[in-house]
């Protein structure tokens, strides 16, 4: 059973409701962060947190919280869901207001849900993904920056649905240039000649936290890094491919575009990388 959080008390879910008036739903003016609880503990709480109110300042939403106010909230809510591992969903809308788009007749609502997650099938973590590129081209320029973590993914649906009508579970998405940006809900990185790639900020990504965590796990194991504009070439020529994410974690691609990516397995440093991370958020 979920807990949830809703502006200042927890709630069942039946009485877990917005207006229809809210601008969150009407037009998805707002902004969320997922977390991950692992034995009790909030899995890189302030970097979240952090991102949330970076992505608030970016469109003009005033959180009605600080941020200390928002953890403890948080982890509230974390102890009434009652499991040691779960997910935690963040939500902070624009809140109810008219009909027309001029959000300053409204309040912000803070909406805190913890419930169970699972992305991926388990056994797909040991025999690895196969993905395809989207047609759906990545906004970005003139258009919302992809850092900020806005509640309209409208954008990562298309293709998602385009992966889904291929039979997939994730697609590429490119940008305007026709470089390799992320996936509809995850980071992406690339292994080639035991250089762990990734696209940098100003190809269009979320700067995912856990993008960030396996950078500084590959450098403290010594394995060399480099943020730089990918294309489809590098995608079909890796020795490796694995994309990253909060609910994701660490999962391998082992087949793009109906093209294996390497020996068609999850390679050795997705696999270091990925027990890597499963130490630490166990810790």
């Amino acid at each position: 059973m979920a807990a949830i959080y809703l502006n200042g008390k927890l709630v069942d879910r039946a009485d877990a409701v917005v207006s229809v008036y809210d601008h969150g739903f009407l037009y998805g003016d707002g902004v969320f962060e997922g977390i991950r609880v692992y034995n009790g503990k909030i899995f890189k709480h302030q970097e979240h947190i952090q991102r949330l109110y970076e992505s608030a300042r970016a469109i003009l939403l005033e959180i009605p919280l600080p941020p200390e106010s928002l953890m403890q909230a948080i982890e509230q809510t974390v102890r009434a869901f009652g499991k040691p591992d779960g997910y935690i969903r963040v939500v902070i809308t624009r809140g109810p207001g008219n009909l027309g788009i001029d959000p300053r007749k409204c309040e912000p609502q803070v909406i805190v849900i913890v419930d169970d997650i699972q992305l991926y099938p388990k056994e797909l973590y040991e025999s690895g993904l196969e993905i395809v590129t989207a047609a759906t081209i990545r906004n970005h320029s003139n258009a919302l920056n992809p850092r900020i973590k806005s509640l309209n993914y409208l954008n990562n649906i298309l293709a998602k649905l385009e992966a889904i009508r291929a039979g997939c579970l994730e697609a590429i998405m490119l940008n305007t240039k026709g470089e390799v940006a992320e996936c509809t809900a995850d980071n992406i990185f690339l292994v080639k000649n035991g250089i762990v790639k990734t696209p940098p900020p100003d190809a269009g990504i979320l700067l995912g936290i856990t993008r960030n965590t396996i950078l500084d796990l590959a450098r403290a194991d010594g394995i060399p890094t480099l943020e730089c504009a990918l294309t489809r070439l590098d995608v079909y020529t890796a020795d490796e491919c694995f994309l990253t994410g909060t609910g994701a974690e660490v999962i391998p691609v082992v087949k793009v575009d109906a093209r294996p990516i390497g020996s068609g397995k999850p390679g050795p440093i997705t696999r270091q990388l990925r027990q890597r991370y499963q130490t630490l958020v166990r810790e």
